[in-house]
């Protein structure tokens, strides 16, 4: 009976196992299907690719991409530390050492880049400064913190793997992939699959909307927008419109 009870637990992993052997690899962290951010390879001076660079040259933009990807890289360590498996700090930490060399020509690129488009060196220190902090501002996300954790980890990890000299060439492109991964986006196998955000309306705070009493004015600014009407039933939005009127 033992022996019995251990070949059907035998036979039920084996068939587990060839089931995980078929399915699509699953990103485990978040999704059992993440969305698929590829996105074709840039130049650099696609709109919403790289901080805007008018009048750089190939190598300047080059440089503009490696830098941004680095600056992604580093938003990445700091935001996804809450999944430790994404190995998120400890991969920036390996590209900064092991790419060094070209991180270091790129800022010099960038340095000098600012430097010939502006008029005096306190100037484009300005301007070199506003490119870093605009560009890290950029990958700063909370509704897509998944989708981007999970691209940035995977980028990363293949930087770590790219020959020296060449982390251009994963930044031209992986960069549209990064960016999209901004957007947020469900998971794969199970609908709905896209993320869809209302916007909230306010009232307006104009002070020619309201009287020393604070009431709504309704012959100046109409009839008031707040609160949704499409939230509350058709009664009592009948109700704060009518109390709204016979208050002015």
């Amino acid at each position: 009976m033992r022996g019995r009870v251990r070949a059907g637990a035998l036979a039920t992993v084996a068939a587990a196992l060839a089931a995980g052997a078929t399915a699509t690899p699953a990103a485990a962290q978040f999704y059992y299907q993440s969305h698929s951010y590829a996105g074709e390879a840039v130049r650099g001076d696609e709109p919403g690719i790289t901080q805007p660079l008018p009048g750089a040259t190939p190598e300047e933009m080059q440089a503009g991409l490696v830098w941004t990807l680095r600056s992604a890289l580093n938003v990445a360590a700091l935001q996804c530390q809450f999944e430790p498996t994404l190995l998120t700090v400890g991969n920036y930490n390996a590209i900064l050492l092991d790419h060094r060399d070209e991180l270091k020509k790129a800022w010099d690129t960038l340095g000098k880049y600012f430097k010939r488009t502006n008029k005096t060196p306190r100037e484009a220190q300005n301007a070199l400064d506003q490119f870093g902090t605009r560009t890290y501002s950029s990958f700063a996300t909370v509704v897509s913190q998944f989708g981007f954790c999970q691209t940035a980890n995977a980028i990363g990890r293949d930087a770590l793997f790219q020959p020296r000299g060449s982390l251009a060439t994963l930044a031209s492109t992986r960069m549209r992939e990064l960016r999209n991964s901004l957007k947020p986006y469900g998971d794969e196998r199970f609908a709905p699959r896209g993320l869809t955000y209302e916007n909230a309306n306010v009232p307006r705070m104009d002070p020619i909307c309201w009287n020393k009493k604070g009431e709504w004015q309704i012959k100046k600014c109409g009839t008031p927008n707040w609160p949704p009407v499409a939230l509350i039933p058709a009664p009592a939005a009948a109700a704060v419109t009518a109390k709204v009127a016979s208050a002015q």
